[in-house]
């Protein structure tokens, strides 16, 4: 249950990623946080209301608060990194924050075995080599490499966070409507002081036209997050949190063959070697 929930976390990041890098390249990166995140709210406000899953409220939630807050600084730091730096090393780099919840793991006393050992080492290096780092390119930027980081340690924080912000199905969906409520709080403050400084909420050319034509994209970039963000917390609670982020942070393998796929992006040999080894780790990991 592990391997296939960390995979289906895997799978929804990594569309999530590519969504929101292409909405990035004709709506300003706040906009697109806020928005994508305040659809989110609304389904998962109706999930709560629903299944009752506010009786559920407890300190766990602070977890999710936590959550809330870093979210939407990792978010836009990933974002504008997309915007100044290469996909082929932004992406790879990002994934790098899966440290964070391998060490929590680790502290919490997991010890994986042999083949598992193996089988990380060897999706670590699928990972990297996957985003297809541009060697013979131009070179990527400092502020590109540090918002990066930075996105990677947030994404590995909000991991390790919602993974311990609830014990239940209905407890989980209360969590995420909370982290989700904080992250709209937190994007549009940060948004509001953004405006008020003279940048641009709206995008250049057909302002809030443009916003309502993606909006169905920015729906999809906010509920895939989401639910990443849900089957990667299932899949810590039921399994090694060594297994399932490793497996979770696979995700640069998937918004590689989306830009393949839909943005006729080639694959070069590199992610190719990457993504083949992703999957031998998979297997490994999964046999462990």
């Amino acid at each position: 249950m592990t391997a296939l929930f960390a995979l289906a976390t895997c799978l929804l990041w990594g569309l999530a990623d590519f969504g929101g890098g292409v909405l990035t390249r004709r709506i300003p990166a706040l906009t697109v946080v806020v928005v994508s995140q305040s659809v989110a709210v609304v389904v998962l406000g109706a999930i709560v209301v629903v299944t009752r899953a506010w009786t559920e409220a407890g300190p766990l939630l602070w977890y999710a608060v936590a959550a809330g807050v870093v979210g939407p600084v990792a978010m836009l730091a990933f974002y504008k990194a997309l915007a100044l730096g290469p996909m082929g090393v932004v992406s790879p780099l990002a994934s790098i924050g899966v440290v964070v919840p391998v060490g929590v793991g680790l502290v919490l006393g997991e010890r994986p075995g042999l083949l598992q050992v193996t089988g990380i080492a060897v999706a670590v290096a699928g990972i990297v080599l996957a985003g297809g780092p541009e060697l013979r390119g131009a070179p990527v930027r400092r502020r590109a490499i540090a918002l990066t980081l930075v996105a990677a340690f947030g994404f590995g924080a909000v991991m390790a966070l919602i993974s311990e912000a609830s014990t239940s199905l209905t407890g989980l969906f209360l969590a995420l409507f909370v982290q989700r409520v904080t992250n709209v709080g937190v994007g549009g403050a940060a948004l509001y002081v953004s405006v008020r400084r003279g940048a641009p909420a709206l995008p250049e050319g057909g302002g809030v036209a443009v916003i309502r034509a993606a909006l169905p994209a920015l729906a999809f970039v906010g509920l895939a997050d989401v639910a990443a963000n849900g089957t990667y917390s299932i899949a810590a609670q039921n399994g090694p949190v060594t297994v399932a982020a490793v497996l979770a942070s696979l995700y640069p393998v998937i918004t590689a063959v989306a830009a393949r796929g839909l943005l006729k992006e080639r694959l070069r040999a590199v992610q190719a070697a990457g993504a083949g080894l992703a999957l031998i780790g998979t297997v490994l990991l999964a046999a462990g």
